[in-house]
Order: structure tokens, then sequence, then C-alpha cells
């Protein structure tokens, strides 16, 4: 079974000028915490909630300031015809949650743990990437 077959394809996407402001009400509404970050549909970054209080507001950046200086540029993506045991692993060797699902650069979906894991053939991957994702990360020295 392919990422396809249990990825979100309904997707909303900010821009890089997009405000922070702007992206924390999308969040609100969406009732999500990761914005992916797009220009003309190509995925250039991802923004999550943690980003924009430890980045931003801690920093005291306005919530007029563009999401473009908080993003997260290098994105860790996934295809639509990987494997959900492929998307598991990188999901737990990244530790991220949510898998941005790319074609020829281009915004197609995203996938979850939650995705993985209402698929019975892969929920003991899906609790496996989220027993990984959720070991603390060494502190920096």
């Amino acid at each position: 079974m392919n990422v396809a077959s249990v990825m979100t394809t309904d997707v909303d996407s900010c821009t890089p000028e997009s405000t922070c402001k702007e992206v924390a009400i999308k969040m609100k509404e969406l009732d999500v915490g990761v914005i992916p970050i797009c220009e003309n549909e190509k995925l250039v970054g991802i923004i999550t909630d943690r980003d924009l209080v430890i980045k931003g507001l801690a920093n005291d950046l306005s919530e007029e300031s563009p999401v473009s200086e908080l993003i997260t540029n290098l994105v860790v993506k996934g295809t639509k015809d990987m494997s959900i045991e492929e998307a598991a692993k990188i999901m737990s060797h990244e530790q991220i949650r949510r898998l941005p699902i790319v074609e020829n650069e281009k915004l197609v979906g995203m996938v979850s743990l939650g995705d993985l894991a209402v698929n019975n053939q892969s929920s003991e991957k899906a609790g496996e990437a989220l027993k990984d994702i959720s070991v603390p990360s060494e502190p920096n020295k």
C-alpha cells in the first residue's frame, strides 16, 4: 500500500510573505499545528506552531513579520508512490509527525502519523515511528 491511499490531499498552505498572524489564524481555523509554505504551488518550507512561538513570539518578532523569517527551508519530503512503511521509516528517522508529499516539487498532500495509524497494516509502523519521534533529542552542548 502506498502513501497516496492514506494521505490528505486537500492541504492549505501559505506563502513566505504571509504574516505570522495570518499563519497563526489559519492554524487555528484548520486546527492544525503545521502549515506548508509554497510559492506557485512549489513547497519551499514549512512552519509549525512551535516555530511561531519559539522563534517568533519568544524573540519579540512582530505578528506582522513575514513567516519567511521563521520557516524551515530544508523540508523532509515524500512521494505519493512511496510505501507506507517507507514514510513511517522517514518520519521515525527524522523525528517528524507530518510528511509533506510532493510531485515535481509541488505539494500534493500531507501524511501524518494518524493517517498511517488508521491503516491496519501500518498501525504497527506508525506506533514504532511515534515511539522514535517521541524520544527526546540530545541537548545541545
